[in-house]
């Protein structure tokens, strides 16, 4: 009998393996799918290799501004998916050959969780999957413990017409691969919106984002998502916030989009349409009867060791929809295997980076300044424009910032929200001040070189 089933082969489910083997746990992952989840093969990595591209386009068509002479970029988007294929098969074989290293057996085909007998779940016995291979063939693995990691699906909202040829989730466009549109419409204005649009106007299509909350990446620090909708409409997006879609139509000009807005009814039209309303927790298959520990709203509930409510059964990542992202739900992996091999447990999974890999990038971690009142803390923000760095100016950067929060006796620094050049590589820096409850002067102590991005944080921690 194993000590450990892991249920998805994603970052939450592959690293808690590594870290359960690292630890002398005997475990074993299934996946019904390919290894890597959500992330490697329909999400971040991909996601990230069509925006590297894009930028590698926008550089070249405006490379004239550093003096250097070249003709009109064309996208061959076969070409471009082919590198996306190649990337994404290449970093699989690097897992796999760590598994295999690791002495790790991956089972492929759907895990459910099963029991033989009335409460046996419940009783603290052995935890039975059984693997449902491609070709209808069944494998019974038993453990102590199962770690359920089997991520989250597009969420598409009950919209008339969202089945209409050229209306896609993320998980389509990523695979597209025809002529680059001449208009997409972006129905949702949060991460996964905002850089398919990001994608979308380096290759020059034109874009419209229908968002129904009052700004585009509410989530975040509301100058972040301020800033941001600035950017995007300079570049020429049409952007709408505090509005609804009522319906999806198609018409000879297109798909015609109708939607409210504060002052009534709107319609506009694109080539193609982007449903980008955030992601549910996936449990198909996942549990037999009886076996369902408790669940709120799709997505299985958890405590602060990430167990649900059946003992010895966890849950990470996506589908327990605290947090929807990779690093997340690997931090939380690693969390719940520590917990399961009876070690201390001193991460601390609530300090989650956030980024958005725009143009500029945007990262955040820690408080906002409103966040911290509310908490009863009494802070401060000092923001610095990115104009002044010299890194930023010789690259031609777009003008951004960074805001650091900090607490205003002690000046502990609190939390950080950025959009620049370089964001998503720089806020790790910030979380590790956090974390070690580091103080503004102790982090304006450290030499920067120059002339480099990071200097910015040497000028956000001097007030």
């Amino acid at each position: 009998m194993l000590d450990l089933i892991i249920i998805g082969a994603g970052p939450g489910g592959y690293e808690a393996a590594f870290e359960a083997a690292r630890l002398g746990l005997s475990a074993a992952l299934v996946e019904k799918e390919v290894l890597g989840g959500t992330c490697l093969n329909r999400g971040c990595i991909p996601t990230k290799t069509l925006i590297h591209a894009a930028d590698v386009y926008r550089e070249i068509e405006e490379c004239g501004r550093f003096g250097i002479v070249s003709g009109r970029p064309s996208v061959d988007m076969k070409m471009l998916q082919e590198h996306r294929k190649t990337t994404v098969e290449s970093l699989q074989k690097g897992i796999a050959m760590r598994l295999k290293a690791a002495k790790i057996p991956v089972y492929q085909g759907t895990g459910t969780i099963q029991s033989d007998e009335e409460n046996e779940l419940d009783s603290g016995k052995e935890k039975q999957v059984c693997v449902t291979a491609p070709d209808g063939s069944e494998t019974l693995l038993e453990a102590k413990n199962i770690l359920i990691a089997t991520g989250s699906v597009p969420s598409v909202p009950p919209i008339p017409g969202s089945d209409l040829p050229g209306v896609m989730t993320s998980d389509d466009l990523l695979f597209y691969d025809g002529e680059p549109l001449e208009s997409l419409l972006i129905i949702g204005g949060g991460v996964i919106g905002v850089e398919f649009a990001g994608i979308g106007q380096s290759l020059g299509t034109k874009v419209t984002i229908l968002e129904v909350l009052p700004s585009l990446i509410a989530n975040m620090d509301r100058e972040l998502g301020q800033s941001l909708k600035l950017s995007l409409k300079k570049k020429g997006a049409d952007i709408h916030t505090g509005a609804k879609v009522s319906a999806l139509a198609q018409t000879p000009e297109g798909i015609c989009c109708t939607y409210t807005e504060k002052d009534g009814e709107h319609s506009c039209t694109a080539q193609a349409v982007l449903i980008a309303t955030g992601r549910r927790a996936y449990t198909g298959g996942l549990f037999s009867a009886g076996c369902t520990p408790e669940m709120e709203r799709g997505r299985i509930l958890v405590n602060d060791w990430y167990e649900t409510s059946i003992p010895g059964i966890y849950a990470v990542g996506d589908v327990n929809g605290q947090i929807q992202l990779a690093h997340a739900a690997t931090a939380q992996g690693l969390r719940a295997v520590r917990h399961i091999a009876g070690r201390a447990v001193d991460a601390e999974p609530d300090l989650i980076p956030s980024c958005i890999y725009s143009s500029p990038e945007i990262a955040s971690v820690g408080l906002t300044a409103e966040e911290a009142k509310v908490r009863g803390i009494t802070a401060k923000s000092h923001k610095i424009l990115s104009s002044a760095n010299g890194k930023s100016v010789l690259t031609l950067q777009e003008r951004g910032f960074i805001k650091v929060v900090y607490e205003t006796d002690t000046h502990v620094i609190l939390g950080v929200h950025l959009l620049c050049a370089r964001a998503t590589d720089m806020v790790s820096e910030f979380a590790v001040a956090i974390r070690e409850k580091l103080t503004l002067e102790q982090m304006a102590a450290v030499v920067r070189p120059h002339p480099s991005f990071s200097e910015m944080i040497t000028e956000a921690v001097r007030i």
